[in-house]
């Protein structure tokens, strides 16, 4: 079995394929950006990109993405290793506090960007409904993402 992982190929054993994908991701691929929350898809701390759709995958098996593209947070950055526009819009706007849910919550975010390069604050509010953030109140995180769409909207 195969995934492709931040643009890499990546062979998946017997072995790995029974594991769930944030664990694999974590303790087999070094990708510790995609958090351990509730363990049960309710705060979206392990939101990731499968096929460039947001997917919790704290109870998703690696056996279940056959073939599938995955994009973590270790994987947004740009080539020349600066921090993505969406990255630099959630420190800009003070939308990062302390941290835990900012991974998942800017993955969830450009896989809306991705689909809707100019969304509304209440598109963006109903995309991040499900990951929790108990620090910034929302108003930082939908500045971000709506200050982030005008590098969307270019592309």
């Amino acid at each position: 079995m195969r995934l492709k992982v931040n643009g890499k190929n990546i062979e998946v054993s017997q072995a790995q394929s029974e594991m769930n994908l944030i664990d694999f991701l974590r303790e087999e691929l070094d990708l510790t950006g995609v958090k351990h929350g509730c363990d049960i898809k309710a705060c979206g701390a392990c939101s990731v990109l499968i096929n460039n759709k947001s997917v919790r995958v704290c109870n998703v098996h690696v056996k279940d993405v056959p073939d599938a593209e995955i994009l973590t947070i270790e994987g947004m950055e740009n080539p020349d290793g600066s921090l993505h526009p969406l990255q630099q819009a959630f420190i800009d706007k003070g939308a990062v506090q302390c941290g835990y849910c900012t991974p998942g919550m800017i993955l969830t975010a450009h896989a809306l960007l991705l689909e809707n390069p100019n969304p509304t604050r209440e598109q963006i509010r109903k995309s991040i409904l499900m990951n929790i953030c108990r620090c910034t109140g929302y108003q930082q995180i939908v500045d971000a993402v709506e200050s982030a769409a005008k590098f969307y909207n270019k592309n």
